[in-house]
């Protein structure tokens, strides 16, 4: 049997199975961006696909202490059409 890599939240700091999140990685340029192949170079951090969990880690600014880098408003864009695209899978 196969192990299912888990990663935890940011926002509800739960354990889930790391390809029921998302990943936001910071860059080398440090710019925040959404790694939807999971498979980018830098610091990353999982959200999960939940709208409660988005307006939490932006009211907590818990995606930017986990990051050490600014939100930008294209990153809330892009994790937001993400977050409607796949359904609030809970």
């Amino acid at each position: 049997m196969k192990k299912i890599p888990m990663r935890m939240c940011v926002a509800c700091r739960e354990m889930r199975a790391k390809k029921d999140l998302m990943r936001v990685v910071r860059t080398a340029e440090g710019e925040l961006v959404l790694d939807a192949t999971g498979k980018l170079s830098g610091r990353g951090a999982y959200l999960c696909r939940d709208t409660a969990c988005l307006n939490k880690t932006i009211k907590t600014r818990a995606l930017e202490r986990a990051l050490e880098a600014p939100m930008n408003d294209t990153l809330k864009a892009a994790l937001e059409s993400e977050i409607e695209r796949n359904g609030s899978a809970v």
